[in-house]
């Protein structure tokens, strides 16, 4: 299967089909929609189903509709932003992107909105006097139909507002995200590039490639560079990946056989914003549940559990990452030159702050050497060997935080050794 690179064009939209408002918009103007159809198809109504359904058979059931939605959909934004607060104040602030791309909140939101503001348009077109005599049969057919979309939406947001917020959804949406953004670097360790290591050898005359601005790097569009190359002994070697925070005017790589203007070119096509981001920062995941197990370790919380919890999902994300096959050998963009991620970063991202916060819990420490006891066996030998260098870190940490000596005799039999 070809995995899809993102271009800054395919991200926008991507980020854009995101956003509450989004569907809200839409859902808004196909009932304004509806509400204008009934005069359009007025003359295809036969007649004694207009002399039957007349306005005021229709006006009580859109003004409740009206009304209900209105105090329905303030108390599903209220509820939607205390769980997102609470969830951001168990976990880490970082999740409160994740949490705003919830589809099915969205959708449920969207059609509550959607259905106060159909129910008000038709109830305006009444009082104005636009409806024709006949375009109440119509109004109550789409009202009917409407409710039932409502009925739908709120069984749909019953259910799902028993886990809103709640630490196990949470995780697995951090988690879902974590594993998207590891399964594409795994997939194309260089996002399609030539891998750049140490022996690279760069030309004479390549020169250098400078920062646009300051922020984190969070998208490279490969496609749009790639097409900037004019020759084929252009080459672009680019020294960071997404998720570097970089300073305007720093190196972040050399161009050879491009001109001043076509370099700068070449680095307007870098996405550079205030925050990190999932989409091709691999450990970016990572890090957003290490951070939440740290808030679960600190002496306010103290909830070695959900610690433990995360150490779990964190082996099983690493684990299929290792395990994995690379879904293409030849790189894509073969003038194109970029690092693969550092193994060694993505363990230190994953555990060093709960080897530190969850030093002297016996519990925590001890299984954070049982999660580097496995990810030291995997088939990838930098990672299994980053992996080994943590189980040390670790157990200096816990040497120095446990105050039971049966506890630290526990720990050294699980500690792996330094090499293999």
């Amino acid at each position: 299967m070809k995995i899809h690179i993102l271009s800054t064009t395919a991200l926008s939209l991507l980020r854009l089909s995101r956003k509450l408002w989004l569907r809200v918009t839409l859902f808004a103007l196909l009932a304004i929609l509806a509400s204008g159809a009934a005069i359009l198809l007025e003359d295809q109504i036969p007649n004694s189903l207009k002399a039957r359904f007349t306005p005021d058979a229709v006006m009580p059931i859109l003004t409740i509709l009206a009304s209900g939605m209105l105090a329905v959909s303030t108390f599903s934004l209220n509820v939607m932003v205390t769980a997102h607060n609470a969830a951001a104040g168990q976990t880490t602030p970082r999740v409160h992107a994740i949490l705003l791309a919830d589809t099915t909140t969205h959708t449920v939101l969207a059609t509550f909105i959607g259905a106060f503001v159909y129910a008000l348009s038709a109830i305006i077109l009444f009082q104005a006097g636009f409806y024709p005599e006949g375009a109440s049969v119509l109004v109550l057919v789409f009202t009917v139909a409407v409710v039932v979309l409502v009925v739908v939406a709120l069984l749909r947001w019953i259910h799902h507002l028993s886990d809103l917020g709640s630490m196990d959804a949470t995780l697995f949406a951090v988690e879902q995200a974590a594993r998207d953004s590891l399964m594409r670097d795994r997939s194309l360790p260089s996002l399609g590039a030539q891998r750049l290591s140490e022996d690279t050898v760069l030309p004479d005359e390549a020169r250098p490639l400078t920062a646009p601005q300051t922020g984190y790097l969070q998208l490279i569009d490969m496609h749009a560079i790639s097409e900037k190359l004019g020759t084929d002994q252009t080459r672009v070697y680019f020294y960071v990946r997404p998720g570097a925070y970089l300073v305007r005017g720093q190196t972040i790589g050399h161009a050879s056989g491009l001109a001043e203007d076509e370099r700068r070119a070449i680095c307007q096509n870098l996405t550079i914003a205030a925050t990190r981001s999932f989409e091709q920062d691999a450990s970016y995941g990572l890090l957003v549940l290490s951070e939440t197990a740290s808030r679960a370790l600190s002496p306010g919380i103290n909830d070695p559990g959900t610690a433990i919890a995360v150490l779990c999902r964190q082996e099983k994300l690493l684990l299929d990452w290792a395990y994995a096959t690379h879904a293409e050998d030849s790189p894509r963009f073969p003038r194109l030159f970029l690092p693969e991620t550092s193994r060694v970063a993505m363990i230190d991202t994953a555990f060093a702050s709960v080897a530190r916060d969850g030093a002297g819990q016996i519990e925590v420490a001890l299984r954070l050497q049982q999660v580097l006891a496995r990810l030291a066996s995997v088939p990838d030998a930098t990672l299994a060997q980053a992996a080994r260098e943590m189980s040390q870190h670790a157990r200096e940490y816990a040497e120095t935080a446990l105050t039971v000596e049966r506890d630290k005799t526990r720990l050294r039999a699980a500690v792996l050794s330094p090499s293999p």
